[in-house]
């Protein structure tokens, strides 16, 4: 690990000597047009943040259909023993008035997945324990298109091992993919089952509050889209047989997936009360696999945005420029604002512009911090622990991005190197 620590700090003084290279004219029309770009993302974040609170105090009103088309729920496991008993007690409790068929997708699995599958299938009509053939590339993707090839429904539902859904999220879901002609399916709300276990759990919860809630229902208001986030999510059968499936080289295969849904002209509505509970890893090791996982698969997609045609059209360009803006210009910054916070602390730099360089990085902190604040007051979960744990994420939580980034990057340029398929690295899951 400490090579990408060493890697992070050669980047931080190369970029620093650059800045002594400039001279005065050049160095300060590059601070202007980066100071301009900076504050051009707040306001992209800050409007958001905005729409999300506008559109949380909407009165959310759930059609009741005359006829509820099916649904196959699709659950890739792969040793999920510690937790599959618990998410299929869930799965059982769900209230749906159609036909619903729980595929439980057991993917080698070598602890007792299989035995706790077995005894749902045994008990439950419902529930179907399904053995999924070896095969590469490993994966989620591969999992779910062989979930798809043995299922019929009219729609699929899925959830991660770890899932614990309410027993209404499903037919909210349903409701509201069914009120829009052109809607692919509809997206629920995660929450963090474990939120009170640490520190890093609870900053984990509040991250999700931002950007599974606030942010999605921003986006919801502002632009009539939304994204797969992987879990609690609903997607017609025929749109994605029409799209050839889950790209089975995709680890952030929801985030592909919502670029073609969108590409096609189709949209996915998001339904905040429609809300499942998740486990949400409880140690540093395990978080950074995870995010390093996450980072190399949204990479994958920042790639393809920038190397093929028709990503910049329509309303998908909204997601491409917030592929773009989160997976490269926000990592930018947020090294940059380290740069200026060095140079303001010390004195050893500084030009007279409009905003001040520490000013830029005060409002940063100032941006984020009330995005934080913001879910919480939208999610209802503003407690004086949380708004502590608020105040210092920037200087924690966040700055593990930069880490995670340069990690991943590394990572993923060594796996084209070497033309290798990016490898899927489990999350670990806790009692």
């Amino acid at each position: 690990m400490n090579k990408f620590f060493i890697a992070t700090f050669v980047a931080l003084a190369f970029l620093i000597s650059m800045l002594f290279l400039f001279n005065d004219f050049t160095l300060k029309v590059l601070m202007i047009f980066t100071t301009v770009l900076f504050l051009v993302l707040l306001f992209y974040y800050s409007l958001l943040m905005l729409a999300g609170l506008y559109n949380r105090t909407l009165k959310i009103n759930h059609r009741k259909l005359d006829l509820y088309p099916s649904v196959d729920i699709l659950i890739p496991a792969h040793n999920e023993g510690v937790v599959l008993s618990d998410t299929l007690k869930a799965m059982v409790s769900i209230k749906y008035p159609g036909t619903l068929t729980i595929y439980v997708l057991n993917d080698n699995s070598v602890d007792d997945t299989a035995e706790i599958a077995n005894a749902y299938s045994s008990t439950y009509r419902s529930v179907k324990h399904i053995e999924v053939p070896s095969g590469e590339p490993k994966g989620k993707s591969r999992v779910l298109n062989y979930g798809l090839s043995i299922s019929n429904g009219e729609y699929f539902c899925v959830y991660d091992a770890d899932n614990q859904p309410e027993e209404q999220a499903l037919i909210k879901l349903v409701e509201t993919a069914e009120s829009y002609k052109n809607a692919a399916g509809a997206v629920g709300y995660v929450r963090t089952i474990n939120e009170s276990k640490n520190l890093l759990t609870r900053m984990i919860s509040i991250e999700f509050q931002v950007f599974q809630l606030l942010m999605q229902s921003g986006r919801w208001q502002l632009f009539k889209t939304g994204s797969l986030t992987g879990t609690n999510m609903l997607v017609r059968r025929s749109i994605i047989e029409t799209l050839g499936g889950y790209d089975p080289y995709a680890i952030a295969e929801d985030a592909e997936l919502t670029l073609r849904i969108t590409q096609q002209g189709y949209f996915l509505p998001i339904v905040p009360d429609s809300v499942t509970w998740e486990q949400e890893p409880e140690t540093l090791s395990v978080y950074l696999k995870q995010r390093t996982r996450w980072l190399q698969g949204n990479l994958y997609i920042v790639e393809k945005t920038l190397t093929e045609p028709g990503y910049f059209k329509g309303r998908l360009i909204v997601h491409s420029i917030h592929q773009l803006m989160v997976y490269v210009v926000f990592w930018f910054f947020l090294l940059l604002s380290y740069i200026w916070f060095i140079l303001g602390i010390f004195d050893i730099f500084f030009i007279k512009i409009s905003l001040p360089l520490m000013f830029i990085w005060y409002l940063a902190y100032i941006v984020y911090t009330s995005q934080l604040l913001s879910a919480q007051a939208s999610a209802k979960t503003t407690t004086p622990i949380n708004i502590f744990v608020s105040l210092i994420m920037y200087f924690t939580y966040a700055q593990l991005f930069s880490y995670l980034f340069i990690r991943s990057l590394i990572l993923y340029m060594k796996a084209k190197k070497n033309r290798q398929a990016i490898g899927w690295d489990k999350t670990t899951r806790f009692k």
